[in-house]
């Protein structure tokens, strides 16, 4: 059984770590804060405490999972830089991350709400690419993906069309008529070539609980986790759009 305590799924010598209250007396003190706020605050310093060593836990979970299924294809795609294989995203690295973009050859435009978490990867990607591979996978051609890409001005997401394979019927559950579905999917690729399915995002409508929209843990969107600390926090009536009426200062 995983010891609850230990935050980097290690062996038994882990050392115990301290209980989340003890950790919860924030040195730092606003100006004009009540000893009311400060109370209720150190309580909820414990719960995020907490909360991040269960982060950790299911990291660690996720970790360890046993090897997954190997892919049933090495799918053909069309990169910006024209044909390329699952096996070929790879680059140099073991590790290949892919995000399915909903923008299928029915849109007009592509889904709000992938293009503003496309927008953050796109300024983290520098970073992500000393790690991993990762490749933005949508269903519309390679120049209707492409286009976008430059009216958006994002300088390095990696685009790939699947319009002529199954991959995102088999990874991202889309049914035959094209209806699109956001997908994150991890896969790896063995010394010998081997390249599997590790983990993928199966958190969706189906498990979603009452009042809240459908949505991940972690959830990948930065925008929320911003708006998760503010007082109006996520709101029930707002969601990204492709564009706003008036800049927003």
């Amino acid at each position: 059984m995983t010891d609850p305590n230990n935050t980097n799924g290690a062996n038994a010598s882990t050392p115990t770590l301290k209980p989340a209250r003890e950790l919860a007396v924030s040195p730092p003190r606003f100006p004009n804060e009540s000893a009311a706020y400060r109370s209720a605050r150190n309580d909820l310093l414990a719960e995020e405490i907490e909360l991040r060593r269960h982060i950790e836990r299911v990291a660690a979970q996720r970790r360890a999972l046993p090897p997954g299924g190997v892919v049933p294809e090495d799918y053909r795609f069309v990169g910006e830089a024209g044909p390329v294989t699952l096996s070929g995203m790879f680059g140099a690295y073991d590790t290949l991350v892919t995000y399915n973009w909903m923008f299928g050859p029915r849109r007009e435009r592509p889904c709000p709400m992938c293009t503003s978490l496309l927008s953050a990867y796109d300024g983290e990607m520098p970073d992500i690419l000393q790690r991993v591979a990762f490749a933005v996978i949508g269903r519309a051609p390679i120049e209707r993906l492409v286009a976008f890409k430059e009216e958006r001005g994002w300088r390095y997401l990696r685009l790939y069309s699947s319009g002529c394979n199954t991959f995102n019927r088999d990874y991202a559950a889309e049914d035959p008529d094209g209806y699109d579905n956001p997908a994150l999917n991890v896969f790896t690729r063995a010394a010998d070539g081997t390249v599997r399915h590790f983990w993928g995002a199966e958190m969706g409508p189906s498990t979603a609980d009452p009042g809240q929209d459908p949505r991940g843990a972690p959830d990948l969107m930065p925008l929320w986790t911003i708006l998760d600390t503010t007082p109006g926090g996520r709101g029930t009536d707002w969601y990204p759009q492709l564009e706003y009426a008036a800049a927003v200062g």
